[in-house]
């Protein structure tokens, strides 16, 4: 499967290169036209291949919530990092318009800065109220508690500060169009590592799907390897939302397909999320450029519309089968 998925990715990743304002174009007009070749090289390639690396920080992401907390509907979001990072990101622009003594720092963070720092601080103080690692069920409560909260105070920043109703619009619809080869390499960087440690610390989500107390009794440290896969979730998120946006449900589609078509560990699983999450994100993102060319929708909508109706699919085969074995 890691094959097909390396192979379909390949070839994406061609097509996303040829998708422009006007459509479908031929790659062989690179050869003649020096306009073009720019176009491609500084414009559709890294947006194309952020949109791959994106996804697949969701993707695995999404793996490692669902193994870390034993519940198939977990998703990257589920600590309280899409509300942090959105507050980031309406920090930022009200920041940017003002000169408010004291936040020089802030303002040169700048938007991505700002919002993988909310995303970041939303995890931290989600852990806090948690008061740790160690309880699952409390980590989601306050979770869910911290991204009402942020979501508040960001509603507030945005009544307060109308300016930035558009922009920060924009920001929760989700966009790779600003991703050029820097954001690439923060990518890259971050995926080489959140994909290095969730396999390393993978044996942990095998031994958690036989229930907290039998994995205590192998004798595995429990909650440093729990806060490794904490940190790993918060940083793949809050470096793919940084770049690109809030996009909804590529972290939390990606494990179900894997699921729908292997039966395989969690060191193999987190891999194929990671690698089905880019080809989520980037068949989204190349259809979000092509559908209403020269016009472009805005990608999450994209991947709520298919990752939402796959669910549907799914939740409505599920019942359907018990129906049947009724």
């Amino acid at each position: 499967m890691a094959a097909g998925l390396l192979a379909l990715t390949a070839v994406l990743l061609l097509l996303g290169a040829s998708v422009g304002s006007t459509g479908w174009e031929s790659m062989w007009s690179l050869r003649d036209d020096p306009v073009v070749q720019q176009i491609v090289w500084d414009i559709r390639l890294p947006r194309t291949l952020g949109a791959w690396l994106a996804g697949a920080l969701l993707g695995l992401a999404g793996a490692v919530a669902q193994g870390l907390f034993r519940n198939p509907l977990a998703d990257p979001y589920l600590l309280g990092s899409a509300s942090g990072a959105a507050l980031g990101g309406a920090l930022a622009m009200v920041l940017s318009g003002t000169a408010a003594i004291g936040m020089a720092w802030m303002q040169r963070l700048g938007m991505t800065g700002m919002a993988f720092a909310g995303a970041a601080a939303a995890v931290v103080l989600t852990l806090v109220l948690a008061q740790g690692v160690q309880n699952s069920l409390r980590m989601l409560l306050a979770g869910v508690v911290v991204g009402v909260v942020l979501g508040a105070v960001r509603d507030m920043l945005e009544l307060r500060y109308p300016d930035i109703l558009q922009p920060m619009k924009a920001f929760g619809l989700g966009s790779t169009a600003f991703i050029g080869w820097p954001a690439c390499a923060l990518l890259l960087g971050a995926w080489a590592l959140c994909s290095g440690v969730a396999w390393a610390l993978s044996r942990v989500l095998d031994a958690l799907t036989l229930g907290e107390s039998t994995a205590a009794s192998l004798g595995l440290p429990l909650a440093p390897m729990r806060a490794g896969l904490i940190a790993v979730m918060a940083l793949a998120t809050g470096t793919a939302v940084a770049q690109t946006g809030l996009i909804a449900f590529v972290g939390l589609a990606a494990p179900h397909l894997v699921r729908s078509m292997v039966r395989v560990g969690h060191a193999r699983s987190i891999w194929l999320a990671s690698l089905m999450g880019g080809v989520v994100l980037l068949v989204a993102d190349i259809l979000a450029r092509w559908v209403m060319a020269p016009e472009e929708l805005p990608v999450g909508v994209l991947t709520a519309l298919l990752g939402g109706s796959y669910l549907l699919w799914l939740m409505h085969r599920g019942h359907a089968a018990r129906q049947v074995r009724g």
